[in-house]
């Protein structure tokens, strides 16, 4: 299987990072293939341009190279794994840009000719997997509807086919969790990373 891990998080020495690796060692243990979209490393600006978005409607709505080749790993890949930290109840600035200038029309979806009705872009995606910190208990990230969980597995979900299989990994109230709760939170990811076919 081939995977592509995106992760957001500024910091190389983050618990974010941590996380990537332990399931990209799942993943590999498990004989997959990983790219790593490390978005942050790779200077990935999250606005998108007045060009792109006046680009958006056509035939070419993606500008930028850096775009381009993300756009071109994710229709190929069998799994698409996010991490990052919660902030403000949602993604990261970085990562909600990442979707709107990647997911554009003939990626993240097409669009029927003869119906006029939007189709799924991303079908050869069979694992959906998010993994996020929280620094909110789970009551309260519940009470606030979880707005990165929701973009990734039902927004995201729906321009992979009802087909894909989902997977979610919370860590809630990271700030007053131990350093033996962080510890098994990343064992289970990775174990978790071992487990998908």
């Amino acid at each position: 299987m081939h995977a592509a891990v995106v992760l957001a998080h500024p910091r190389a020495d983050s618990y974010a990072h941590a996380l990537a690796q332990r399931a990209i060692n799942g993943l590999q243990i498990a004989g997959h293939r990983v790219d790593v979209i490390d978005l942050y490393a790779e200077g990935f600006r999250a606005a998108m341009s007045e060009a792109e978005w006046k680009a958006y409607p056509g035939d070419k709505p993606i500008l930028d190279p850096l775009v381009q080749t993300s756009a071109d790993l994710v229709r190929n890949v069998d799994a698409l794994i996010f991490i990052y930290p919660t902030w403000w109840s949602g993604l990261p600035a970085i990562l909600k840009g990442w979707m709107e200038r990647v997911m554009v029309p003939g990626v993240g979806f097409t669009f029927d000719e003869r119906t006029g009705k939007i189709r799924p872009g991303l079908t050869n995606v069979r694992h959906l997997v998010g993994i996020s910190t929280y620094g909110s208990p789970k009551s309260i990230v519940r009470v606030v509807n979880d707005n990165g969980r929701r973009t990734i597995m039902r927004a995201l979900r729906l321009s992979c086919g009802f087909g894909v299989r989902k997977r979610w990994h919370g860590l809630y109230a990271i700030d007053t969790s131990t350093v033996e709760q962080r510890a098994d939170f990343a064992a289970r990811v990775e174990r978790s990373m071992t487990e998908l076919r």
